[in-house]
């Protein structure tokens, strides 16, 4: 991993999600210093993410959905901010709670919101100010 600056982590309990979100994601990035990481549980997710900080790696963004066993979506945001306020966090999701979004995009935890299903357009527009950062 010494060769990696960036790191982009996706957390989704879908592994099909995932893999449209790595296909869509790969075309955006240099995979010769981003690392693009994928978990289908949220708290492996949190395990790697302060791994992967403690290396010395920056955090781009993470996306992760809002439905998912165990841990919602929101809860995931929370806990990654009080640890992590920098990262900034995407939710992709089509069961998000109105609520939840609204309360986390009040308390400016959550930069962008996308719905299930979503375009690789918008996916990108909402990736770009991050993306656009990365120097390899």
């Amino acid at each position: 991993m010494n060769n990696f600056k960036y790191a982009i982590i996706c957390v989704d309990d879908d592994l099909l999600i995932l893999q449209a979100l790595n296909f869509q994601l790969s075309k955006s990035i240099d995979d010769r210093c981003v690392l693009l990481e994928s978990f289908l549980s949220p708290e492996d997710a949190l395990l790697t993410i302060k791994d992967l900080l403690d290396e010395g790696l920056n955090m781009i963004f993470i996306i992760v959905d809002y439905q998912m066993p165990k841990m919602n979506g929101a809860q995931f945001i929370r806990i990654v901010k009080d640890s992590y306020p920098d990262i900034p966090c995407l939710m992709l999701s089509g069961e998000a709670n109105a609520i939840q979004i609204e309360e986390l995009e009040n308390d400016n935890l959550l930069f962008s919101f996308i719905g299930k299903p979503w375009s690789e357009t918008n996916l990108k527009s909402a990736m770009q100010p991050w993306l656009s950062k990365i120097k390899c």
